[in-house]
């Protein structure tokens, strides 16, 4: 698979300057978007640039305004917004290292990049850098331009790599006090702790797996879609109904006892996989157990959506 930088710079501490690329770290491949049609003929809608005054206008004819009255603009012109950007837009400067414990997750920004070495000349560099972070445990904070905007970042060590995340700034994020009237002081019962804690650590996973969280309403998209374009009658989800609110001793009681349930059944279907296995392997089994019995599906055909989108725009062609 290749990879696609999106920015490319230098790492600045002090004297020390380490070449790298940026690489976004989320990806939005699979993602299904929804046009918008008009209703009658199925025909895609669009958006023009419209002057009140004049009506459609071209993109060399707009130019930037700040609204500083209502109807009153003042003209930005891009030269004047070209002197207040930093002479270093393509340097991540370092300003100093902190603790991870120093910085509070509340201030984590939306996006965050894989920054790699950019050739040979900086994986030395690179390297020092990355393995002395890693050893002593410390993140950066920097200042980067991105997007014609300057932003605070924290660099990282993981893995091999570090990290880049954007931050809000701490005017950007709402104060505690400001939730203080929303939240009271209440009191909590030793049993209602004791079942809680026991609640969480049964739910509490030795090897926690990211993996298995997948978008579900994604997946149903697609399979609308698919449905839809191959004529298929669509069958609504039956409806649920709302959680029924139950006292808080006896819904930790019966979470406990739902817990334990699902543990023993778990444990039993691994004793009598364990003892299948065995059987097929020509050993006699401890204990006599029927392996238990599966229901088989067929698998469903995934359509990709891409194919999907050619077929919706073919049968657009033929009703137009």
């Amino acid at each position: 698979m290749s990879l696609r930088s999106s920015w490319k710079g230098f790492i600045r501490l002090s004297l020390i300057s380490v070449p790298v690329k940026a690489y976004p770290a989320s990806v939005s491949a699979g993602a299904v978007r929804l046009n918008q049609l008009h209703e009658e003929c199925h025909s895609p809608i669009k958006y023009k640039k419209v002057c009140p005054i004049h009506g459609e206008v071209t993109s060399d004819a707009i130019v930037s305004g700040y609204e500083y009255a209502k109807g009153q603009y003042v003209e930005i012109d891009p030269e004047e917004l070209s002197k207040l950007r930093s002479k270093s837009e393509k340097a991540i400067t370092i300003d100093g290292f902190l603790r991870p414990e120093q910085l509070e997750s509340i201030y984590l920004g939306p996006k965050t990049y894989y920054l790699a070495p950019d050739g040979p000349v900086g994986e030395r560099s690179y390297a020092l850098l990355q393995t002395a972070m890693a050893e002593e445990g410390l993140y950066a904070m920097a200042q980067v331009v991105l997007s014609r905007k300057e932003r605070l970042v924290v660099v990282r060590p993981y893995g091999r790599l570090l990290t880049m995340t954007t931050l809000y700034l701490k005017h950007e994020v709402r104060a505690l006090e400001c939730f203080d009237d929303l939240v009271i002081d209440a009191a909590s019962s030793a049993d209602e702790l004791s079942l809680l804690r026991e609640l969480m650590a049964s739910r509490t996973a030795e090897d926690f797996d990211f993996a298995k969280y997948k978008d579900a309403y994604q997946e149903k998209l697609t399979e609308l879609i698919e449905a839809k374009v191959e004529g298929q009658e669509i069958v609504s989800s039956p409806s649920t109904s709302e959680p029924e609110i139950l006292n808080l001793m006896e819904a930790l009681k019966k979470s406990v006892a739902m817990t334990e349930d699902k543990s023993v059944a778990t444990e039993k279907k691994s004793t009598s996989a364990t003892e299948s296995k065995r059987s097929r392997s020509g050993r006699a089994p401890k204990t006599k157990s029927a392996a238990p019995k599966r229901k088989v599906t067929a698998p469903k055909t995934k359509v990709a959506v891409p194919r999907v989108r050619r077929q919706v725009s073919g049968r657009r062609k033929k009703a137009s």
